[in-house]
């Protein structure tokens, strides 16, 4: 760690650069500077402030010629001048300056040397710091030592806001990425996560230039090597579906797949931990000690004690901790070509079988669609599940068209004979409000029945409207559950809700073909 780090290359000069300081020292100084908390666990709890998860309508990327032809322009990318993005690196720039003390973290983007990205983080918040501590690979002391210049910068002003008078700019907030430049400026929002969505972000855009698939996915190996990949929106059970003890996690979020296998691009976990429990996720309970970081969580101020259920502040409650913080991990985080994927949908309908075989044709149908549904909301009037469609399962992070990261994992799939799942985590029995969330220990034994290749080699019956390949029996599973036409009891109202969502989804899919 060292107090004298010089940032004047970046127009910056404060009295005190602290760069890598270890999770110790972070700790004292989120305790003394920032009035944060430790639980009884040991974990530090700090507030994001107003911003509790990512402003994706604040995010602008600088239209230039090298990459605009690149991009996939719209409303997941949009654009903003070189100038007003020199203003707010300079507006970023100024604010840093005003501050007694900095903090610098220098890590990596990608656990396989040959296309990892080195990243330089500078931020004044120490539970920033510690955050990006924990979710990039930490280097180590002779890393540091020929880090050399990074390969892109993350200017993290974000107690300061965005001067929302500038033409590409729209609020206080403003998420602003350079590609030319490689630099990533935040201002307005304080929300940890948008550092670490901004680095995959790079990622989405640099992978495919080098003809690999960069994946919004969890990722973990059998005890015979084989790998299985998880994509799923948030609340469909990503993180808690690959944590656990029978395989070895290679990481919970984001991954590329490369000539060699999979790789993880992070060195640590950023789980959900609203109603997070010892019983159904103990992996990722019991990583909740010294070094974590909670954000946006309840506690009791005598006690320390976290309250996981409680959304008062927000649903978005988040645990950030280094990977090695799960017992069962495979280190260094890379994996062979995945045997598996899965398609995780939360279907508030429904109407989706618990599992069904996909052909290739329905797996990119289904990865170009990132099917999930959220329940009602607290709307006065609104009963019905909401459809929520986004693209390779994370629209929101995708720099080029989706038929660029569709067209390379189809590719993939069919060299390396990966074979595709769909999974709904969700409503069995009715939609959201009548059936009952399906159980996580009958979703945990259809995702060992993938692994074991029962549900390959078994019987199949095939859905008339969806037609999706449905497993006729799965050990640990009453046979009934697995086509969900079974279980309503108005079988017309199935009809008719299935037709709908299948309406939605050619709807949706009709601004790709």
């Amino acid at each position: 760690m060292r107090l004298e780090f010089d940032l004047s290359n970046y127009g910056i000069n404060v009295p005190r650069v602290i760069r890598n300081a270890s999770p110790a020292f972070l700790y004292e100084d989120a305790i003394t500077r920032e009035q944060a908390a430790v639980t009884d666990t040991g974990a530090l709890i700090n507030c994001s402030g107003e911003k509790t998860g990512r402003s994706p309508k604040d995010k602008r990327v600088v239209k230039n010629p090298e990459s605009e032809k690149d991009i996939w322009w719209g409303n997941v990318n949009m654009p903003m001048s070189q100038e007003d993005f020199n203003e707010s690196k300079a507006r970023a720039i100024d604010y840093l300056n005003t501050k007694d003390q900095l903090y610098v973290i220098d890590a990596f983007a990608g656990w396989d040397p040959a296309h990892r990205l080195k990243i330089r983080i500078i931020c004044c918040r120490a539970y920033h710091a510690l955050f990006m501590h924990n979710m990039l690979i930490r280097p180590t002391t002779e890393e540091l030592l020929d880090f050399g210049e990074p390969d892109f910068v993350i200017f993290n002003a974000g107690q300061f806001p965005a001067n929302p008078m500038q033409e590409s700019i729209s609020s206080k907030t403003n998420i602003a990425l350079c590609f030319e430049k490689r630099e990533f400026v935040i201002l307005g929002s304080q929300y940890a996560g948008e550092m670490k969505k901004g680095v995959f972000t790079i990622m989405n855009y640099l992978m495919p230039k080098q003809g690999m698939v960069s994946m919004h996915c969890s990722a973990n190996e059998g005890n015979d090597g084989d790998v299985s990949l998880f994509f799923g929106l948030s609340g469909t059970g990503k993180t808690t579906l690959s944590t656990e003890p029978n395989r070895k996690l290679i990481g919970d979020d984001e991954h590329f797949w490369t000539t060699e296998g999979i790789i993880n691009i992070e060195g640590g976990c950023y789980a959900k931990c609203i109603n997070l429990s010892p019983e159904n996720e103990p992996e990722i309970y019991q990583a909740i000690r010294f070094g974590t970081v909670l954000e946006n969580v309840v506690y009791d101020n005598k006690t320390r004690i976290v309250d996981f259920d409680d959304s008062t502040l927000t649903e978005n409650t988040r645990a950030s901790y280094p990977i090695e913080f799960i017992p069962n991990i495979k280190m260094p985080c890379i994996g062979t070509h995945p045997k598996n994927i899965i398609f995780l949908s939360c279907d508030a309908f429904g109407v989706l079988p618990p599992v069904s075989e996909l052909t290739p044709e329905q797996a990119m149908y289904h990865y170009i669609s990132g099917y999930t549904a959220k329940v009602a909301g607290t709307e006065v009037g609104v009963k019905d599940p909401e459809a929520t469609f986004s693209a390779c399962f994370g629209a929101a992070f995708l720099v080029w068209h989706p038929k660029k990261y569709a067209e390379i994992l189809a590719e993939n799939m069919k060299k390396y004979g990966s074979k595709a799942w769909l999974v709904n985590t969700g409503w069995s029995g009715g939609k959201y409000g009548v059936g009952k969330r399906l159980s996580i220990k009958y979703t945990r034994a259809i995702i060992d029945g993938i692994h074991s290749g029962e549900l390959a080699a078994g019987k199949k019956v095939t859905d008339p409207i969806f037609g999706l390949s449905i497993p006729a029996a799965c050990a640990g599973v009453p046979a009934e559950i697995l086509n969900p036409r079974n279980l309503w009891k108005d079988k017309d109202d199935y009809d008719k809700t299935a037709k709908h969502l299948f309406g939605l989804f050619e709807k949706n899919f009709e601004k790709y073909k």
